[in-house]
C-alpha cells in the first residue's frame, strides 16, 4: 500500500512539474530556457521511473527469500522446523509423567511398593519427507526396565483413505490401548489392557475416509502375547493378522448430540508353536501388580484369536468409552493340550466441571492457568468399571490356583487438573476385589489374599 501511494506521488509531482511548463509561455521570453526545462523534466521523470523499478526489485527479492526461508515454530504443539514448501517437516515432543503409588492395608506381597516413580520419560521425534512419507521415532526412559524404543515407524500417505505402515507401533485391538498414553483419564489402563496386544512390529494398510466417519486398519505382524510389547527381534516364523473398524457416521454432522458417537469391532488371529512369549507374561491390577501368571512350562501351541467390539461417546461435557474383549489361546504344558478362552470388559466415563468439551484426545482448557488473572484450568471427573475372568480350565493344570486368581473386579475414581494443555495434575483411587487365589490363612504372601487398594498421583508434561 505504501509503495502504491509513493508511486501516485511521484506521478503528482511529475504532472505539478509539467502544469509549470504550461505556464512558462507566459513568464519566459527565451525558448532555449523552456527546451532546457522541458529536458530536465525528462530526466527527472526517468530518474524516478529507474528508483521506482528498483524498489520493486528489491521488494520482490526480499519476498522471494522469505518465500524460500524454512519456517521455524515453538508452541503448546511442540517445537517445529517446516521447509518452505511444507514438504519436509520435523517437530520434536515429549512426555514426562511422574507418578506416586501408595497402597492401603499392605499385605506381605504389597509392602514396599508405596513411592515415587518415573512412569513414563520419552522424547519424540516425528516427520514429514517428500511431502507424503511420515516417521516417527518414541524412545522411553521411564519405567522399571532399561530404556527402549516403543515406537519406530515410516508411514506413507499416499491420501488419507490409503495409507501404508511399517515399524513398530501399536497393533490395532484395543480402544484405549490404541489412546495416547498422555490423554488417559487415568494412570493405568484397565484390565482389558492385559488381554489385547500392545507394540508390535509389522506392516498394515489403513485410513480414514470422509475425514474420520470410517476408519479401517489392517495388518500383519510378528505377534505378542496379551497385555505384552514385542522385543525387536523374532524368532519363529509364525506371524499374526490384525484388523479394526471404527465408524464415526455422524462426525460432520451440525447435530451436536450425535457428532461424538463412534463405534466399531477389532481383532486378531495367528498361530503359535510351543512359544512361552505367545503367552501373556502376567495379568496386572490396577496398581500394577501381577495377580495371574501361567505355571512354568506353560506354552502357546497353536491358533490364538482375539475379538474386541468397542465405542464411545462424547457429548459437552460429558464422555463415555466401553469395550469389550476376548482372547481364546491354545495352550500346551508336556504332553496336555487345552484351548483357554479369558474375557474382560471396562466402562469408564468422565464430566469436565469447568465446561470444556470431553473428548478421546483430552481437555484443552477456555482458561488456562493463571491465578494473577483468575484462570484455572480445567477440572475432570473420571470414574471407571472393569472386570477379567479367567478361564476355569486353566486351573491347576496351567496356573497355581493358590497364588493366581480366576478374576478380578475392579473400580476407580479420580479428579484431573488440567492447567493448560500441557501440563496435568491427576489424582485416583482404585479398588480391586479378586476372586480366587491365595487367602489370608493359605497364601499370606500372595497378592489375591485381599483387595487391592491403591492412591495415585501423577505430575504430567506433554507436548
Amino acid at each position: 500500500m505504501k509503495k502504491k501511494q509513493n508511486m501516485k506521488f511521484n506521478r503528482w509531482l511529475l504532472a505539478g512539474i509539467a502544469g509549470v511548463q504550461v505556464s512558462l509561455p507566459i513568464f519566459a521570453q527565451d525558448a532555449d530556457t523552456i527546451e532546457a526545462l522541458k529536458q530536465q523534466i525528462q530526466q527527472l521523470d526517468q530518474k524516478v521511473r529507474v528508483l521506482e523499478r528498483k524498489r520493486e526489485l528489491d521488494q520482490e527479492t526480499a519476498d522471494a527469500k522469505a518465500k524460500d526461508a524454512p519456517k521455524v515454530s515453538l508452541g503448546q504443539n511442540g517445537f517445529a522446523f517446516t521447509s518452505a514448501d511444507t514438504n519436509f517437516a520435523i517437530k520434536i515432543k515429549g512426555v514426562l509423567q511422574v507418578d506416586s503409588r501408595t497402597f492401603f492395608s499392605d499385605n506381605h506381597a504389597s509392602a514396599g511398593n508405596d513411592g515415587f516413580l518415573l512412569r513414563r520419560a520419552r522424547p519424540i521425534i516425528e516427520g514429514t519427507v517428500f511431502r507424503d512419507f511420515d516417521f516417527l521415532f518414541v524412545p522411553d526412559f521411564g519405567g522399571s526396565g532399561a530404556p527402549s524404543i516403543f515406537d519406530a515407524y515410516l508411514n506413507y500417505r499416499y491420501r488419507p483413505e490409503l495409507q501404508f505402515r511399517i515399524g513398530k507401533f501399536k497393533t490395532p485391538v484395543g480402544l484405549e490401548q490404541l489412546q495416547a498414553d498422555q490423554n488417559l483419564p487415568f494412570n493405568e489402563r484397565s484390565l482389558v489392557t492385559d488381554l489385547v496386544p500392545n507394540r508390535d512390529i509389522g506392516a498394515q494398510v489403513w485410513g480414514d475416509i470422509s475425514g474420520g466417519v470410517v476408519s479401517y486398519a489392517l495388518g500383519v505382524f510378528n505377534g505378542v502375547g496379551d497385555g505384552r510389547n514385542t522385543s525387536n527381534v523374532d524368532f519363529d516364523d509364525d506371524k499374526d493378522f490384525a484388523a479394526r473398524v471404527f465408524f464415526q457416521p455422524f462426525k460432520n454432522s451440525n447435530k451436536d448430540a450425535l457428532r461424538g458417537l463412534g463405534a466399531g469391532v477389532a481383532g486378531s488371529y495367528g498361530t503359535v508353536t510351543a512359544n512361552a512369549n505367545g503367552l501373556s507374561s502376567g495379568f496386572l491390577s490396577d496398581g500394577q501388580q501381577q495377580f495371574f501368571a501361567y505355571t512354568n512350562g506353560v506354552v502357546a501351541d497353536g491358533k490364538h484369536w482375539r475379538l474386541s467390539p468397542q465405542a464411545y461417546y462424547y457429548f459437552g461435557q460429558f464422555g463415555l468409552l466401553g469395550e469389550y474383549a476376548v482372547s481364546d489361546q491354545e495352550v500346551k504344558r508336556g504332553a496336555i493340550k487345552r484351548t483357554l478362552q479369558n474375557t474382560a470388559w471396562q466402562v469408564s466415563g468422565q464430566w469436565v466441571l469447568t465446561g470444556e468439551d470431553a473428548s478421546f484426545t483430552g481437555i484443552v482448557p477456555k482458561h488456562p492457568f493463571d491465578p494473577r488473572n483468575g484462570d484455572w484450568g480445567a477440572l475432570q471427573l473420571v470414574a471407571r468399571y472393569a472386570q477379567l475372568d479367567v478361564d476355569d480350565d486353566t486351573f491347576p493344570l496351567f496356573a497355581n490356583p493358590a497364588a493366581s486368581a480366576t478374576g478380578a473386579k475392579a473400580w476407580s475414581v479420580g479428579l484431573n487438573w488440567w492447567l493448560n494443555k500441557n501440563v496435568r495434575l491427576m489424582t485416583s483411587f482404585s479398588h480391586t476385589d479378586f476372586e480366587g487365589g491365595g487367602t489370608g490363612a493359605t497364601a499370606p504372601g500372595t497378592v489375591t489374599a485381599q483387595p487391592e487398594n491403591v492412591f495415585f498421583t501423577r505430575v504430567q508434561l506433554a507436548f
